[in-house]
C-alpha cells in the first residue's frame, strides 16, 4: 500500500507516520508514504499558495495551479490512485470504507486549509470527499493521518495477528466486546469465569454477546447493518425486550 499526500505541512504528516506500528509496516516494506508540499509547486516567488476568495468573504483561498501541480509530479507513480479530498463535506469515515481503500494498491490524500481549495481543481482530480466527523478543523491532514491508520493496519502483515483486524471493534458492525487480562482479581472484581474455562466454543459465545449488549447500549445505530445469526438475533430481541 502506498499514500501519497498533498499538504503544506509534509513535516506534520511524516512525524507522526513514522512511529509506532506504522512505522514498522513501512520499514518491512508493507506500506509506504510521500508527502509532496504544495507550496514547492508555488507561480509566485513568495511561495504563496493562497489568494482572495472571488466574490468577497473571510479568509483565503488555496489556488488550483500549485494543487494541480502537486498532483501531476506523482501521477505516473501513484498510477490509478483515488484522490480523496478531507473535507467535512464529504462522506463520513468508517471501518466499511476502510476496508474498501485497503483494497487499493495506491491512495492519494488532498489536504486543504484556509477557507479550502478552488473548485476547479477538485472537480478536475478529486475521487472522493471523505470527512472522519461533522467539525472544522484547521486542515486536512490530521483527518488524512486518522485514514491511512485505519487503512494501513489493514494490509496484511502490518499487525503482528492479522485475526485482530478481523475480531475487534466493528467487525460484522458490532462493538469490540470487554478485554481482560492478569490479575484474575483487581479491586475486587473478578475477571468473568467463562474466560478463564478454556472452552473455547463458550468463550466466543460470551463475546459476540457482549458485543451485542455493548452495541445496543452504546451505538444502537449500528446493529440495523449487523451480521447476525438466527441464535443472535433472538438474543438481541430478549435484550431489547427487557430493556423497553
Amino acid at each position: 500500500m502506498n499514500f501519497y499526500i498533498l499538504t503544506l505541512f509534509p513535516e506534520m504528516v511524516e512525524q507522526t507516520f513514522h512511529t509506532s506500528i506504522m512505522k514498522r509496516a513501512a520499514e518491512n516494506d508493507l506500506i509506504s508514504l510521500e508527502a509532496v508540499n504544495i507550496r514547492d509547486f508555488s507561480e509566485n516567488k513568495h511561495m504563496k499558495v493562497d489568494d482572495y476568495p472571488y466574490g468577497g468573504g473571510a479568509g483565503m483561498v488555496m489556488q488550483p495551479g500549485p494543487v494541480y501541480s502537486a498532483y501531476e509530479s506523482i501521477k505516473e507513480k501513484a498510477k490509478g490512485a483515488r484522490v480523496v479530498y478531507m473535507t467535512p463535506q464529504g462522506k463520513v469515515f468508517n471501518q466499511k470504507m476502510a476496508e474498501e481503500l485497503a483494497q487499493e494498491e495506491n491512495l492519494i490524500f488532498l489536504c486543504g486549509h484556509y477557507e479550502g481549495i478552488d473548485e476547479r481543481v477538485l472537480e478536475e482530480i478529486v475521487t472522493d470527499e471523505v470527512s472522519i466527523g461533522d467539525y472544522v478543523l484547521t486542515g486536512g491532514e490530521l483527518p488524512a493521518l486518522v485514514m491511512m491508520d485505519a487503512i494501513g493496519r489493514l494490509v496484511p502483515g502490518v499487525l503482528n495477528n492479522d485475526v485482530s483486524a478481523e475480531i475487534e471493534s466493528f467487525h460484522d458492525n458490532l462493538l469490540e466486546y470487554p478485554q481482560y487480562t492478569r490479575p484474575v482479581t483487581w479491586h475486587e472484581k473478578e475477571v468473568p469465569s467463562v474466560l478463564l474455562s478454556g472452552h473455547h466454543g463458550n468463550v466466543e459465545k460470551w463475546r459476540r454477546e457482549k458485543s451485542i449488549e455493548r452495541t445496543l447500549a452504546k451505538r444502537p445505530d449500528l446493529l440495523k447493518d449487523a451480521n447476525l445469526d438466527k441464535k443472535e438475533q433472538q438474543y438481541l430481541a430478549k435484550l431489547k425486550e427487557a430493556n423497553k
